[in-house]
């Protein structure tokens, strides 16, 4: 209609120059200081908001990440209402995995002319759906004059209240004076009111500091000569650790009151926000990533090797996982290391024909028989799927996983020069993935890694590429027994415990929550930190909510290093020796 079609001409005369605003962030702190003069145009905001100016100085910004799209989803949802969400459009572009998570990778994301594109497009499906008649009333804290004209009061109003929300922190008076004058001016140009708040609204979602999180700092009292996150910018941290979002009103107002920087209050808050609803998104964010869900996107399998897998098998075997996961660690508030015992999951019917189940209806709660395979979340499709060939499983995938995923243990790559040829072509003399393996590590280019690889990862070979369980390959018995730094199973449920009782399980869990919230790699540095949250892990029961606890009130996640050191060099896994909490 009409309306859309003027927005987007008035979005494109207003947003030619984003590409350079973006840019311009990466180089130096999306903070300025407010200018009198602009502001003296804007009609009176309210006194206390007009009165809060961003930080002075450049120099006060450190860490600065780009939003992943859910983050940015969630934020607008939280400002606009749930259902303003253009899924379809907003494809931020993915970012570089960094020490085990993308959310590290963030810091190091650049924008280039494509992801302005994408931004702006997601910003007139927003500011469109927003202002839509249905929608707006809701949204509206004020009615204005005449909805055919600029009404800079009550646009001041609107943007006030939803910039707070995007920007994380109160607008400058200089900011809801240019915002407010793009809604006029918009207003003016095409007899509307709400078309010309909708300009505004596309203006908040493009700005850089809306789609990077630029953590300011400022002198911390209790430390002299040390620096701390600002109360706004550590309202941000929280929120996006735990919510995977924005932070709402009630988080704002704890940074505003300065609450959030006292023991007391910030204790409150984090108790306040692990008990919401919304800590369900945050975790499964959190998960999403640090298992590398990111990829199942991209799975597929040889639709003639395994023609029950399809595009619904993946939603669901990833839907599986982490409706596990949530019910497992914040439901029951169970121990995390049970996760790799467990016989507890949901089913649907999709997942019915691989697990050989009967199925009916949606989602339903299962428990695996005592006697099953299937223990733990390490034989849900979605690991055992996701780490294997099209065509094929693979061991050597499934304990590169482990390694790496689970136990923070990377695994070299191999060289150039590997022939893989006993693995990949078919062989009569070799009858199972045990006899091609054995034989591909006389190699001894190739029996270092898989020394460290294969042991764990033949113990799921009673299951396929596609995580169907099967006895035999192709008529020969499969032989799962394997061993895990020195512990020997038979196995995939000696497995199972195995991973249960390695002192690497929690450690690298406690590992990648810090990094996760911090958003940046771990280093020596962090070595007495990690030390402490994973005693005060075990010390408690080893339950995710008391970790996501510990980490958010501990000293460490509101203090910005100053010029952190080169990550260290890495050593690789090695079998022989039992894995430490600085294992990379």
């Amino acid at each position: 209609m009409m309306y859309g079609f003027n927005f987007v001409s008035e979005k494109s005369r207003l947003f030619s120059g984003a590409a350079v605003a973006l840019a311009a962030l990466a180089l130096a702190s999306c903070s300025a200081p407010a200018s009198k003069d602009t502001a003296a145009a804007a009609a009176k905001p309210d006194a206390k908001v007009a009165a809060l100016k961003e930080p002075e100085d450049a120099s006060t910004t450190r860490h600065l990440h780009l939003l992943t799209s859910a983050q940015y989803l969630n934020t607008v949802s939280y400002a606009l209402g749930p259902d303003v969400r253009p899924e379809a459009e907003a494809r931020f572009a993915p970012t570089t995995r960094t020490d085990g998570l993308l959310q590290v990778g963030t810091t190091k994301a650049g924008v280039n002319d494509t992801q302005v594109e994408v931004f702006q497009k997601v910003a007139v499906a927003v500011a469109t759906t927003a202002m839509d008649p249905a929608r707006r009333k809701f949204l509206m804290p004020c009615t204005p004059k005449d909805e055919n004209a600029a009404d800079a009061a009550c646009a001041t109003q609107f943007i006030s209240r939803v910039g707070r929300l995007m920007f994380r922190r109160p607008l400058p008076a200089d900011k809801i004076a240019e915002l407010v004058n793009q809604a006029n001016a918009g207003a003016d140009r095409l007899k509307d009111f709400h078309a010309g708040l909708g300009v505004a609204i596309e203006a908040l979602l493009v700005s850089p500091k809306t789609l990077f999180v630029a953590e300011a700092v400022e002198p911390d009292p209790a430390h002299p000569g040390h620096q701390r996150l600002d109360a706004y910018s550590l309202a941000s941290r929280l929120s996006f650790f735990l919510w995977n979002a924005g932070p709402d009103e009630a988080v704002l107002k704890a940074a505003e009151s300065g609450e959030i920087h006292t023991a007391k209050g910030r204790a409150k808050l984090v108790d306040m926000m692990i008990a919401s609803p919304r800590l369900e998104a945050g975790m499964r964010a959190f998960f999403d990533d640090m298992l590398g869900f990111d990829e199942l996107s991209a799975l597929a399998k040889d639709a003639t090797v395994y023609p029950a897998f399809t595009g619904a098998t993946v939603e669901d075997a990833h839907e599986q996982t982490l409706r596990t996961m949530v019910d497992h660690l914040l439901v029951k508030n169970r121990d995390y290391r049970d996760l790799f015992t467990s016989r507890e999951t949901f089913l649907s019917p999709v997942l019915g024909a691989l697990y050989n189940l009967p199925t009916s209806g949606s989602w339903s709660a299962y428990t695996f028989p005592d006697g099953s395979p299937r223990t733990g979340f390490l034989t849900q499709i979605s690991f055992l799927a996701g780490h294997s060939h099209p065509g094929r499983s693979s061991p050597t995938l499934r304990g590169k996983a482990l390694r790496e995923i689970l136990l923070c243990q990377p695994v070299p790559r191999p060289p150039a020069n590997v022939d893989f040829s006993i693995v990949e072509n078919p062989n009569p003399n070799l009858h199972t993935a045990r006899d091609r393996l054995e034989l591909h590590r006389k190699n001894p280019v190739c029996a270092g890694c898989h020394k460290i690889t294969d042991p764990m990862g033949l113990a799921l070979e009673n299951f396929d590429g596609a995580g169907q369980y099967r006895e035999n390959e192709k008529g020969w018995k499969i032989d799962t027994a394997g061993s895990l730094d020195g512990r020997e199973f038979k196995d995939v449920v000696g497995l199972g415990q195995a991973m249960h009782d390695h002192p690497g399980i929690p450690s690298c869990m406690v590992k990648r929550v810090f990094a996760y919230g911090t958003g940046g790699s771990t280093d020596n540095q962090d070595q007495d930190e990690l030390a402490y949250y994973g005693a005060r892990f075990a010390q408690q029961g080893y339950r995710l909510k008391d970790l996501l606890r510990t980490v958010a009130l501990s000293k460490a996640f509101s203090t910005i290093r100053e010029n952190p050191p080169a990550a260290p060099a890495v050593k690789a896994a090695d079998a022989s020796s039992e894995p430490t909490t600085n294992a990379k």
